[in-house]
């Protein structure tokens, strides 16, 4: 009895939680979904064309490719057509001015490649580099969100060749779209106060970049300030009718946007739809979605195969050590789907893994009791928890507005998704090639696997 009653407190307080945030009241027709990278890039492109006054484009990278070329030459014409136009792409510093991982020589980084464009084009495109950390390894600027006048398209792809489906391969992400001013100018101040302003931040496409020594003091400040941030807008405490709420964090502590993640998933009663790239789960969802399981609600996890995952190296290329994360995630993934062998069985949990031919996967984010939706660039693992600059669009959808809407997303998703019943249909340590192998023994061995996991 006392364990139901301390379960039922817990559910009620986290709604209570989720019902309190200052939300943006929405209205249905303005909340739109796509279903593809291709059509996604189309978007993008007719949303460049189209702006009046203001494009801010958030990821982690623009890359020098011909899909990244695609999308810098549009702002680039849009700018020329229109010179009021404000222009601002905000992207991490440090992935910015490297190679590609396993790259050994690189001639021209993408910032090379900005400056270039911008000496030849001298129109004011402002590309942003943001140092979240001194270091990339222990943190990056994984803030995502675009935003055309009063548009908002939210996604957790950056822009390359694989994201935007410029050629065969495509990175499956979430696409949605929300036109509303409020949201949209929120976002905007966020990134102009927070981060634009504060002096940490360098031009990445001016003719000399900041270096990071000269960046010190106002990257201290700026660190602080993040774990403190949040958007300011004119919302409303309601639960009863469609609204959306933009949420922020860095660091594992008074985080708001993990804190909400957290209450989505106590609040639970009937069933929780989760999405992850990378099944490495963090300590405090891990437990609670112990929980929730012991309460009875009905889970269903959509992960990347191995083979769907962006550090997956397939057998005719060659193999190096970051290689063989894809091998420790679906580790993970074994572990935990023996652990609940039980409800796999039951039908309670439902595993199902995404994989299309060598396509990858990067979708992120809950709906939760046909009402909470989450759209997020969070992938739910520890980097995400403690280390990279976060953020998401809580939409809260108490009349079941949108149920429509998530259907046919979840539709495309499952449509190339395999469900696993037994943790037998999910390889182990001796499935493995022999180099992966020797590498996870290594990493076990000397407990460095829990390091990585935390940092990767």
């Amino acid at each position: 009895m006392y364990k139901k009653s301390a379960m039922s407190s817990r559910i009620n307080q986290s709604l209570a939680f989720l019902n309190n945030l200052r939300k943006i009241p929405l209205d249905e027709q303005s909340v739109d979904c796509l279903f593809s990278s291709k059509s996604f890039k189309a978007e993008l492109l007719a949303q460049i064309k189209k702006a009046k006054y203001r494009i801010y484009l958030t990821a982690l990278y623009l890359e020098a490719d011909e899909a990244g070329a695609d999308i810098l030459m549009a702002l680039y014409d849009a700018k020329r057509t229109n010179p009021a136009l404000n222009v601002v792409v905000c992207i991490d510093y440090h992935r910015a001015q490297r190679g590609l991982i396993g790259e050994k020589e690189v001639t021209e980084t993408n910032a090379s490649w900005y400056q270039k464009v911008e000496k030849a084009q001298g129109l004011g495109v402002k590309i942003i580099g943001i140092p979240v950390k001194r270091k990339e390894i222990f943190g990056v600027q994984h803030l995502k969100g675009f935003i055309f006048d009063g548009q908002v398209l939210y996604s957790g792809a950056s822009f390359n060749n694989i994201y935007l489906h410029q050629q065969e391969r495509y990175r499956y992400d979430r696409y949605w779209l929300i036109n509303n001013v409020l949201l949209a100018d929120s976002m905007v101040s966020f990134l102009n106060k927070e981060i634009i302003s504060s002096g940490a931040v360098a031009h990445l496409n001016s003719e000399i970049i900041t270096p990071m020594s000269e960046l010190k003091v106002a990257h201290k400040k700026l660190s602080r300030n993040l774990k403190q941030a949040s958007f300011n807008y004119e919302g409303e405490r309601s639960a009863d009718c469609l609204a959306v709420t933009p949420l922020c964090g860095l660091g594992a502590r008074h985080n708001k946007l993990n804190k909400t993640i957290r209450k989505l998933l106590q609040s639970a009663q009937n069933e929780i739809l989760l999405f992850t790239p990378y099944f490495n789960l963090p300590s405090a969802i891990a437990r609670d979605i112990s929980a929730l399981l012991k309460r009875g609600v009905q889970l269903t996890i959509v992960v990347g195969d191995k083979t769907a995952n962006d550090f997956y190296i397939p057998e005719e290329k060659k193999f190096t050590t970051i290689g063989a994360l894809p091998y420790l995630y679906e580790s993970n993934l074994k572990s935990f789907a023996k652990k609940h062998q039980a409800l796999l069985q039951s039908g309670q949990l439902k595993l199902n893994l995404w994989q299309h031919e060598n396509n990858s996967f990067h979708l992120k984010g809950l709906y939760v009791d046909k009402r909470f939706i989450m759209l997020t660039g969070h992938n739910l693992n520890p980097r995400a928890w403690r280390l990279d600059v976060e953020n998401g669009l809580l939409i809260d959808d108490p009349k079941q507005q949108l149920t429509s809407l998530l259907a046919k997303e979840s539709e495309q998703i499952f449509l190339n998704t395999q469900l696993i019943s037994h943790s037998d249909q999910i390889q182990e340590l001796s499935d493995y090639p022999v180099h992966v192998q020797k590498i996870l023994i290594r990493l076990r061995r000397s407990k460095a696997d829990k390091i990585v996991k935390g940092i990767i």
